[in-house]
């Protein structure tokens, strides 16, 4: 196992590790208006999906989004969404599926102070917070969507448990993300005893690398320009580009990326 994934291992280190890197990436691309950080999703044939010209550019990672977020019907719902970023998918999800309130929170304070500013739509609001400690009440939400953030925390068991303490009875749990092999028993358990009721579940590892091959271009221009050249394979590897380690793990079957849906029990 390479050097990084076994400090990985740790969660303290992992922790400490992406309160920098998300923190630096914000300010290296702010620039650049980069409003996603995760992956992407695009179905074969591609999904008539109608969009804004000003969200065009984002398209395969909007397609991640829906393909989530429509799970359910999110129209005069209370949303919170766990690891928002930089506030794209909120902002689109906000505008599109009509809830009630959507709130995004992220452990980045750069990235809230950025989401703020960027993102100014009626009913979304962007707070600080630490997905393993939820700054909400019990029962706020009728819903919770977590896309593409849970393999980087530390203790992904206390973040089950806080998504179900701040979900009303009944409310449901929107969720996508990845694992390499050696993780995927581990977060099958996690998942599997957690407090909530398992209502689907699809390995999407195709739409994901066909969403990835759809954003390359902008994405390997953004490195070369923004990242030193150490880093360059860092980036390539974050972005999901075709030939990093984590396009060809998704390739070869050696990562699994998953979207899921769960409901609190009434």
């Amino acid at each position: 196992m390479p050097l990084i994934d076994h400090l990985l291992a740790s969660g303290l280190v992992r922790r400490a590790i992406w309160k920098l890197w998300y923190p630096f990436l914000t300010r290296r691309l702010r620039a650049e208006e980069v409003l996603f950080l995760n992956y992407a999703f695009e179905d074969d044939p591609p999904r008539a999906l109608v969009l804004d010209p000003d969200d065009e550019p984002n398209r395969a990672c909007i397609q991640l989004y829906h393909h989530v977020a429509t799970q359910v019907d999110l129209r005069g719902k209370s949303v919170l969404e766990v690891s928002c970023g930089h506030g794209g998918g909120a902002s689109w999800l906000a505008r599109t599926l009509r809830p009630a309130r959507y709130t995004g929170l992220d452990l980045n304070p750069t990235g809230v102070a950025f989401c703020r500013r960027r993102h100014d739509v009626a009913g979304l609001a962007f707070v600080a917070g630490d997905a393993e400690d939820l700054p909400f009440s019990d029962a706020s939400f009728d819903v919770v969507i977590n896309v593409e953030a849970s393999h980087c925390y530390p203790h992904f068991p206390k973040f089950l448990t806080e998504v179900t303490r701040v979900l009303r009875p009944g409310g449901e749990f929107l969720y996508a993300d990845f694992r390499f092999d050696q993780g995927l028993a581990e977060w099958e358990r996690d998942l599997a005893t957690a407090p909530l009721t398992l209502r689907s579940t699809r390995v999407i590892n195709a739409e994901v690398l066909r969403g990835m091959n759809r954003n390359s271009a902008r994405s390997v221009d953004l490195i070369v320009r923004h990242l030193p050249t150490w880093m360059h394979g860092l980036g390539r590897d974050f972005a999901g580009i075709k030939g990093s380690r984590i396009y060809a793990a998704l390739e070869r079957g050696d990562v699994s990326y998953r979207s899921y849906h769960f409901a609190k029990p009434l």
